[in-house]
């Protein structure tokens, strides 16, 4: 009995960062096109953190941290969330959601390089194939006219690729730090600090702040959506995994991601998926699969979303 509910339970999360996160893009998108992405994000981080901190509290978990833990957390929130995310909606203006998480699954080239550069981690010769595959399909991904011609496109990229690195320098910088030991914990006091820095940048920017009661029926939905499922369920998910299977079988979202993006985002928005698109996804994601073969950090999966 207790087998058949493990499994289920495994085949489950999976669904959730496989499919879950891979419409937080189509989410971001239907949202930021009514509301400023930077109040959107802050609304989306700082209610999923204080709904975490309700639940540890029912479920009798400490919550308690040290000045250092606190002070680490908001660093990550910043790296993560306020910047690697909020951003990244910001961007969702100007590209589309295909395009984006395309862009992103080239995540694992980026720790990669940056382990090279600031940690002098050789690269391994698998590894060397994966980037020379990433450079590759990176180049075919941003080199059509029918994306660059677009107004705006080319900041957006750029932005996406800052983000990018700020999820890498992130990623190494978790793997050291003192954080609280409990991952909800963490993650609730990453997506609260996130959530407030993003609510100062909303504000730095000039965004036009409303109440979630005028929103649109779809905006609210689709606020709810990402709060409870992409935020808490999926992250929750993620971390179970890690705990019950292997990290690189869940690195393979990061190859599921793209494709559950490419195809809800031509499905309800009529984004357009373009031949050389597909070419640049399979040389990209083969280059990430050469990069993974090799147990790179799965880690930074947890906090793209």
């Amino acid at each position: 009995m207790g087998k058949s509910s493990n499994s289920t339970l495994v085949i489950l999360a999976f669904f959730a960062i496989y499919v879950i996160w891979g419409s937080t893009y189509l989410l971001n998108k239907i949202a930021v096109l009514e509301l400023p992405p930077f109040m959107l994000a802050s609304f989306r981080f700082t209610i999923a953190g204080i709904l975490i901190f309700v639940i540890a509290r029912i479920m009798g978990i400490q919550i308690s941290i040290t000045k250092r833990q606190l002070l680490n957390t908001i660093i990550a929130g910043f790296l993560f969330l306020s910047f690697g995310n909020g951003v990244v909606v910001w961007a969702l203006r100007y590209v589309d959601t295909g395009f984006a998480a395309l862009e992103i699954s080239a995540q694992p080239l980026i720790i990669l390089l940056l382990m090279r550069i600031l940690q002098g981690k050789k690269i391994q010769p698998m590894s060397v194939v994966g980037v020379i595959f990433g450079v590759i399909g990176i180049y075919l991904l941003v080199s059509q006219k029918q994306i660059i011609t677009k107004e705006g496109s080319i900041l957006g990229m750029v932005m996406i690729f800052f983000c990018m690195l700020s999820w890498g320098y992130g990623s190494l910088f978790v793997a050291k730090a003192d954080l609280p030991t409990n991952y909800f914990v963490n993650t609730g006091y990453q997506m609260f600090t996130g959530g407030i820095i993003l609510a100062f940048m909303s504000l730095g920017f000039g965004e036009n702040w409303t109440s979630p009661l005028v929103w649109s029926g779809k905006v609210q939905l689709v606020m709810i959506l990402l709060v409870i499922f992409g935020s808490i369920l999926a992250f929750t998910s993620f971390n179970y995994l890690l705990k019950s299977v292997s990290p690189e079988k869940v690195a393979t979202s990061t190859y599921v991601n793209p494709i559950v993006a490419l195809i809800l985002g031509w499905y309800f928005l009529n984004e357009q998926i373009t031949l050389q698109s597909i070419i640049a996804a399979v040389v990209l994601l083969t280059g990430v699969y050469f990069i993974n073969a090799k147990k790179t950090l799965a880690i930074f999966e947890r906090f793209k979303r």
